[in-house]
């Protein structure tokens, strides 16, 4: 009966897919996507119980509903979603430049950019000695895969961060760090797939194919610091909110369609727009509501990652890649990237004159992988194209999903071995546990100065314009009540006296 439920169930599925195939495009492109986003949503709510984050339920939902399961989207929406990489990478590249702010770089800008050089680049010569130099496996697949390794996932570590509290040297190292890696990893994509194409052309290596993409994204990152300005003036603090959003979509659109007719990547661009945009307007409020406007979009672009996932590649061989299987190639990716972070953050920290906390933790927090590296490999895959493309999204796509699995558990350690949270009200603030008399402070007088210097960290909070309406409104109520319940009382004495009773 079991084999005749499970039967009945992909028959049924596959009557699905048949259905979806027999529409008309607009109706198979809005089935399909309202399905995409459904099945998304419902796959969080697993992966919730398990504590981990919705891009591996996205990814995951991709695989399930994918070719290879239950094959519930047409091939031809999928390919239909070709744009879909680059209005993605271009959200998150705009939103990471908002952790770019002047005041915060000064602080420890030489130091962070010295420690996530050291971590980005080893972990991308690990990989690339790995692949080339040990595996033997393509040169223009190695040097694009060992670059993708630099690329980290700020969104898993920025959630375990609000999740436990934490703060401190570590915790800002921390953030200044994962907003940094996306930028190298960028800039050494860039290089790398330039020097990929030149080589599967069979061209010679010479200092134009390396002076080249770094001109041209010295020139994007120009065209998005200008991009920003122009944001800032046409974003008046008059325009509504429906209006902000419009524009500010239209210019992020508009600067990625510029760069799809010039043939080069957007990502520093958007970036430029995210980091020029809050430095001189400080507006934190359209990041907010971009990032209100977004998720639908990043998870369509996720589970269509996870769709295009080969799996029968990964338990093969790629003759244009090497001898080796790539499921062997992605277990190892997986490991020697995790080395390569750890060892470079570990040595850029020493150099620094980091604390030995800060030193020992810091490359546990810099595992995840997923958002930007995923992207990377999609546009990698497009432009590498065949076999050799498909293989490097397959393993970029496979290891997200085991970075993403242990990446919030291996940060949360890292803030708890740093000591940089504690469920311990002792350790949240320091006081004395002396008086002024020299007479030690009894547990109550001790429990008493914590209290009041935790209420001295808490933020003021400022009502809004909102709230302020609302208070206003309820103390008017609250006053003809009173003044509703003083001519009753007046009323009912005028009435007592009349009776001649008493008061």
């Amino acid at each position: 009966m079991t084999g005749m439920n499970g039967m009945t169930g992909m028959t049924a599925m596959t009557g699905f897919s048949e259905w979806i195939e027999q529409m008309s495009p607009s109706a198979s492109v809005v089935i399909s996507i309202a399905a995409m986003l459904m099945f998304g949503f419902l796959m969080t709510r697993i992966t919730k119980r398990l504590r981990l984050p919705n891009v591996t339920a996205y990814i995951v939902t991709g695989i399930l509903i994918g070719p290879y399961c239950l094959n519930l989207v047409p091939a031809r929406v999928v390919s239909g979603m070709d744009f879909l990489p680059d209005i993605a990478l271009a959200f998150i590249a705009f939103s990471t430049g908002e952790f770019f702010r002047i005041e915060a770089l000064r602080k420890n800008g030489p130091k962070v950019i010295l420690i996530t050089l050291f971590e980005s680049c080893l972990a991308s010569l690990f990989v690339f000695v790995l692949t080339f130099g040990v595996l033997h496996l393509n040169f223009s697949f190695s040097i694009v895969l060992g670059a993708l390794a630099a690329a980290t996932a700020p969104a898993s570590t920025m959630m375990t961060i609000r999740q436990t509290g934490a703060h401190g040297d570590f915790v800002d190292t921390l953030l200044q760090v994962v907003a940094l890696d996306d930028i190298t990893g960028l800039i050494m994509y860039s290089i790398a797939i330039s020097l990929a194409v030149s080589s599967a052309a069979g061209k010679a290596f010479d200092a134009g194919s390396i002076l080249t993409p770094v001109a041209e994204n010295i020139g994007v990152i120009l065209l998005g610091a200008a991009t920003g300005v122009i944001m800032k003036f046409m974003l008046r603090e008059k325009r509504s909110t429906d209006n902000r959003l419009i524009i500010a979509i239209a210019l992020i659109f508009g600067f990625c369609g510029i760069c799809a007719v010039l043939d080069i990547s957007p990502l520093l661009g958007c970036m430029s727009i995210g980091t020029v945009y809050i430095n001189i307007s400080n507006d934190d409020k359209l990041f907010k509501q971009l990032n209100y406007f977004s998720p639908p979009l990043l998870l369509l672009f996720f589970v269509r990652s996870g769709i295009s996932f080969n799996l029968k590649a990964l338990f093969g061989t790629s003759g244009t890649v090497g001898s080796v299987p790539l499921l062997t190639v992605g277990i190892l990716y997986f490991l020697i990237r995790i080395a390569g972070k750890y060892a470079g953050a570990w040595l850029g920290c020493l150099i620094t004159g980091k604390s030995a906390s800060v030193r020992r933790y810091l490359g546990l927090a810099l595992i995840p992988q997923a958002g930007v590296a995923i992207g990377l490999a999609a546009l990698g895959a497009r432009t590498l194209g065949g076999e050799m493309g498909n293989s490097l999204e397959t393993i970029i796509l496979a290891s997200s999903v085991l970075y993403e699995l242990i990446g919030p558990g291996c940060a949360k350690l890292s803030l708890y071995l740093s000591h940089s949270y504690s469920n311990q009200l002792e350790d949240l603030v320091t006081v004395s546990e002396v008086g002024s008399d020299g007479q030690p402070k009894s547990e109550l007088d001790l429990l008493i100065e914590r209290i009041r210097k935790i209420q001295e960290t808490l933020p003021e909070h400022k009502e809004s314009a909102e709230e302020t309406a609302y208070n206003a409104a309820v103390q008017d109520q609250l006053d003809a009540l009173s003044l509703q319940a003083r001519d009753n009382a007046r009323n009912l004495q005028k009435r007592l006296r009349q009776r001649g009773g008493p008061l």
